[in-house]
């Protein structure tokens, strides 16, 4: 519905803290952060979405201030989503907006796992 309009790409291992290779982890994440920044260079988009992002900047996978240095000298008209738990505060004092979820009721908590094409 939406290939010509959107592109999506699922870089990285994931779940992390669970992994059995963790420096194999941490190349992948350096690499997608790598093709993310190119993309934000690009000119091709006027939106990209860092999925989960906060998780490499908590663990120390990638450099904070590096990070927030890339993202503060962005293209202007580029609009750059990061979804994730405990954003750092620097992080936050960068944003232009900031909103933070919380669950009310979800699936899982009736013993409904994640589910494809929901929360992932």
């Amino acid at each position: 519905m939406f290939e010509d309009t959107i592109d999506f790409h699922v870089m990285g291992n994931g779940f992390t803290w669970k992994s059995e290779n963790l420096e194999e982890d941490r190349k992948k994440a350096v690499d997608a952060w790598d093709f993310a920044r190119e993309m934000m260079a690009s000119g091709k988009y006027s939106m990209i979405v860092l999925d989960e992002f906060t998780y490499l900047l908590n663990y120390n996978i990638l450099d904070l201030e590096s990070v927030i240095d890339t993202l503060m000298n962005k293209p202007s008209d580029l609009h750059i989503a990061i979804t994730g738990r405990g954003a750092p505060k620097a992080l936050i004092d960068a944003a232009d907006l900031v909103t933070e979820m919380r669950v009310i009721k979800h699936p899982y908590q009736s013993g409904i796992y994640g589910q494809k094409g929901v929360e992932f």
